[in-house]
């Protein structure tokens, strides 16, 4: 009997919270997540199979894995002695990912000519294998991305279409909105069309999955944002508050909270359960370009048209930082993976990096001619990807901000970009009708 045991009844041991809840679950295997860096836990639990996730948002190719280990055992019942050495070797797994260099120079190598009008988005499905182009044209087409042949023509919207989304990690739905004000949902595998949500009354203009792949969220020119059912294509609430099209909508990744960001110059924060407001975020002087929750989802990132972006706490609504240095509007925001980091798109036709902890500016890129409306981090989180009206998307290191490629080939402004999972195969969508895949 353990020393710290709390005593006896009978021949009965009494044991303590933390060995009562390993009773009640068993582990069952691990899974790994690259990116951003975490094991994930299967375990059975009253007879049904659950999951959990270690999240190692900090770890470093230089961390101590013993010391990582012993934290993740401090507050992690799951994880017993006979588990540790196990564990162990998925965090050394983890920092030789982190420790690969990725001297991944891209190389064109198909252009597709996609749509007879100018494309909007693009969007790659979680494995890579897989991606959406959508356009003026009123489709949305699905590729496969190592043939690069055409699978599906999703047909049916009436006007544009402009919003674009896989429901990943899953990857088997995939949303549309369109300017004729209905949201779709369609079958990835056969092009099917599941439902038709209809209820807004102007164009829908931005759209996303819940983590869970239970609800759409959508976002459009009639100021307000709904929620769809998934399952059975109802109309679940709709969010009332803005006093002026909403542009962007993003789920935290426990997919209970919702954010939405408006030309009103505001940002909203949902409670997705009760489908109530739990904070305003005023702040900004213009239009909300975009919005995004950090992993963790203790942060919120606002690009906006009043030349800044600022970061705000998801639990208190409070601004923690204005981050400034553009003379023109941002159009786009977006964290890393670990959140560690936030990077801005302005139409100055600079790109800057910041430390989500102290708010510096780490560094700026230099080099388009244009506006650059789009940008995003690799996975890996050392590169950064940027599409710009100039022509180009530029591929830039994080740390240096020396621009490592130029993307030459479109013949007109190049609204879109992405990079696939694993970071080696980029997507660039254009008005041009064309989008390129590099590899």
């Amino acid at each position: 009997m353990r020393s710290n045991s709390p005593g006896h009844c009978g021949n009965c041991l009494l044991t303590g919270p933390r060995e009562l809840r390993k009773r009640k679950m068993k582990l069952k295997r691990f899974l790994l997540r690259y990116y951003p860096p975490g094991i994930i836990l299967e375990y059975e639990k009253g007879g049904q199979l659950r999951t959990k996730s270690i999240d190692l948002l900090d770890l470093t190719p230089k961390t101590n894995p013993n010391e990582v280990l012993a934290e993740i055992r401090r507050s992690e019942v799951l994880i017993t002695e006979t588990r540790a050495d196990q564990v162990k070797q998925l965090i050394l797994r983890l920092q030789e990912k982190q420790g690969q260099q990725n001297q991944h120079r891209f190389c064109f190598s198909k252009e597709l000519k996609a749509h007879i009008l100018p494309l909007t988005n693009v969007a790659f499905d979680k494995s890579g294998s897989r991606f959406i182009t959508g356009s003026y044209d009123r489709t949305c087409r699905v590729w496969d991305t190592a043939s690069r042949s055409e699978l599906h023509a999703l047909e049916g919207h009436r006007n544009v279409v402009y919003a674009i989304a896989f429901n990943n990690p899953y990857g088997n739905k995939i949303a549309t909105g369109s300017f004729d004000k209905t949201c779709k949902l369609w079958c990835a595998e056969t092009g099917k069309c599941f439902h038709t949500f209809r209820g807004h009354i102007a164009e829908i203009v931005c759209l996303a999955f819940n983590p869970q792949s239970t609800l759409v969220a959508t976002g459009s020119m009639d100021a307000t944002a709904k929620l769809w059912d998934v399952e059975t294509g109802e109309e679940l609430a709709t969010l009332t508050g803005h006093s002026a099209e909403v542009l962007s909508v993003c789920f935290n990744t426990v997919g209970n909270q919702l954010v939405t960001g408006s030309f009103d110059h505001t940002v909203v924060i949902w409670d997705v359960a009760s489908r109530r407001r739990v904070h305003t975020l005023i702040g900004h002087r213009g239009e909300i370009s975009n919005v995004q929750f950090n992993w963790d989802c203790s942060l919120i990132v606002t690009g906006s048209m009043d030349r800044s972006c600022r970061l705000w706490e998801a639990d208190s609504g409070r601004c923690v930082a204005t981050l400034t240095g553009h003379s023109e509007e941002v159009l786009d925001v977006c964290f890393n993976l670990s959140g560690h980091l936030v990077a801005t798109a302005s139409a100055d036709g600079t790109a800057r990096v910041f430390s989500a902890a102290t708010h510096q500016c780490l560094v700026t890129l230099v080099g388009h001619d244009g506006e650059i409306s789009k940008i995003c981090f690799s996975p890996q989180g050392s590169r950064l990807l940027t599409a710009s009206s100039d022509m180009t998307a530029r591929l830039w290191d994080v740390q240096s901000g020396v621009c490592l490629q130029v993307l030459r080939g479109h013949t007109d402004e190049i609204f879109s970009c992405a990079f696939n999972y694993e970071g080696d195969t980029i997507v660039t969508g254009s008005k041009d009708n064309t989008c390129r895949i590099w590899y």
